[in-house]
């Protein structure tokens, strides 16, 4: 088992804050470019 330190991290494309890794986008993490459903709704917000 991982720590939460040593999980990849991206950084959200209409927020700009970092976020980690997550088992739901275990599947498809190269295709995940936003930390949440509201950002990705807003995608040009904050």
């Amino acid at each position: 088992m991982r720590r939460k330190g040593d999980l990849p991290t991206k950084v959200c494309a209409a927020c700009g804050l970092d976020f980690a890794w997550r088992k739901k986008w275990a599947r498809d993490w190269d295709a995940v470019k936003y930390c949440s459903e509201r950002c990705r709704r807003n995608k040009g917000g904050a």
